[in-house]
């Protein structure tokens, strides 16, 4: 799923509730921001913060006459993509992330800046004008879009057997039919093309009062969505709203349930008795 909001919407610390669910949360933290979630993950789940794991991974800046800038070549898209193939670093080795399964949560935290690692890690690669020296970066965001689109494809495949959360901001772009807010990514262009990667939506944000919930029905502005509309609710507490979004994604419609039942019922003819 994609989990959108603005800043300061709760989309990290949401994440907390799952715990409840008994499921195993590994974070690729590219913000490096997750203080909100340890503050409450040790008050709300103590007992069960050994199911945490993360990765933060930011390259290193430093300031130039032209603005900051990568401190040397630009690793995290690199490293960030090394980790969706195999979670390995130091004395840590989980495997690959493909293979992890129903119980644990992939949880990419956030598109915004792995976009930002990625068109770092492009600029270099863009060839460079032969009397300036300098790069188009237009070419950049191609390089870097492209990859970046198959790093969301990789994650939502089919052979991805384990859960995956993409927390996003939001961007704004103005379409033929008004203005829209989709997942950011990097550049406009690719933003509105990664819902369609995913099978669930929804949205952070914050009420009139100061009351935040996670949205799960379509807003005005932004296209929400999920694999069981008619038994999600419009919108659930934030603190308790991931877990209740994954308990209807997980429970068995009353219908399948049924079938299930009558193909595991003892066949009572067969077995003699009429």
């Amino acid at each position: 799923m994609v989990l959108m909001g603005d800043p300061g919407s709760g989309k990290t610390g949401s994440c907390v509730s799952l715990l409840g669910l008994d499921l195993n949360l590994r974070f690729l933290d590219m913000d490096n921001g997750l203080d909100s979630f340890k503050q409450f993950a040790f008050r709300d789940y103590p007992d069960k913060v050994g199911g945490v794991e993360y990765r933060t991974i930011r390259d290193q800046y430093k300031a130039s006459a032209l603005g900051p800038i990568v401190a040397g070549a630009p690793k995290a898209y690199l490293e960030a993509s090394r980790m969706l193939l195999n979670w390995k670093y130091d004395d840590i080795d989980l495997g690959p992330p493909s293979e992890w399964g129903p119980k644990s949560v992939l949880i990419i935290d956030s598109s915004t800046l792995l976009g930002d690692a990625a068109f770092d890690w492009a600029d270099p690669l863009t060839p460079r004008g032969r009397s300036s020296g300098e790069t188009d970066k237009r070419a950049t965001y191609g390089i870097a879009q492209g990859a970046l689109y198959k790093t969301f494809k990789l994650v939502t495949d089919e052979s991805f057997k384990t859960n995956v959360i993409v927390i996003a901001h939001v961007r704004y772009v103005d379409t033929e039919t008004g203005r829209k807010g989709y997942p950011t990514a990097l550049g406009e262009a690719l933003s509105p093309k990664i819902g369609i990667l995913f099978n669930s939506i929804a949205l952070c944000q914050t009420a009139p009062g100061g009351k935040r919930t996670i949205q799960t029905a379509t807003t005005a502005m932004i296209d929400l969505k999920n694999p069981k509309p008619f038994e999600m609710e419009p919108k659930y507490p934030l603190e308790t709203g991931l877990a209740d979004f994954f308990k209807v994604l997980l429970e068995t419609p009353n219908a399948e349930r049924r079938v299930q039942e009558k193909e595991t019922r003892p066949n009572l003819v067969r077995a003699g008795r009429r």
